[in-house]
């Protein structure tokens, strides 16, 4: 994966001064980069083969599993993305700032979340966690806040991609950049709606792992002693 990354960063640049040779690069690469991506995901969803039923129980884990499911898809829109034909419209448009924050929070948020949820406990010596529902109401707060977050943003940025595209019949455009900003104004509005409720549940996680700490039982003290082997 570290090969094959090093060489995609050109596919940010479809249709500048890069030369195509550059670009191609960037897109042949980033497209193979969607096989040991999905590997990766598939490896973690497969870990839990067995254990399904801790889903219902676990929100802890169920943070984790939706986590790799955010990377898989967004390695799967990322190197679609990165197809010329794709990049036309997608480029410098809203749905690039939702692919990257469907990755950015749905992958790298929640699995830092699980992160902490399972490391708190364990580095205070904590039997549990303060409240696991709290983590439930964390886990759904935060879930819904990406999907607004990011299918928003998907929404306005293929509108705002096709309303650049709109030309008269002299060839001339027929929106403004101000026509684009304000047609986009109902999906910022769900965007910021998706960042609160996200934000919400980072808050109410940060409760909770404070109460872990002041008023979680800890656990007891192993006070056996060892004895040498003879």
């Amino acid at each position: 994966m570290i090969f094959l990354y090093i060489w995609a960063g050109p596919h940010h640049l479809h249709y500048t001064a890069l030369p195509d040779w550059a670009s191609t690069l960037g897109m042949v690469f980033s497209v193979v980069l969607w096989m040991p991506s999905w590997g990766g995901m598939i490896n973690g969803l497969m870990t839990l083969s067995g254990a399904w039923d801790k889903l219902r129980t676990d929100p802890v884990i169920r943070m984790m599993v939706i986590s790799v499911g955010f990377y898989g898809m967004s390695t799967f829109e990322g190197p679609m993305m990165s197809i010329r034909a794709v990049n036309s419209l997608s480029h410098y448009t809203d749905w690039t700032i939702g692919h990257v924050h469907s990755g950015a929070l749905g992958w790298n948020g929640m699995i830092t979340f699980g992160c902490l949820y399972f490391l708190v406990p364990v580095l205070w010596k904590r039997e549990r966690l303060y409240s696991l529902q709290l983590v439930s109401w964390h886990f759904w707060l935060a879930t819904i806040g990406i999907v607004l977050y990011a299918a928003s943003m998907w929404v306005t940025g293929i509108m705002e991609g096709l309303m650049w595209r709109e030309v008269d019949a002299n060839g001339f455009l027929v929106n403004s950049f101000a026509d684009t900003v304000a047609a986009k104004k109902p999906m910022n509005i769900v965007r910021g709606l998706g960042g609160v409720l996200f934000l919400t549940g980072s808050i109410i996680m940060c409760y909770n792992l404070w109460m872990t700490v002041r008023k979680a039982p800890a656990k007891e003290a192993n006070l056996s002693v060892a004895v040498p082997a003879e």
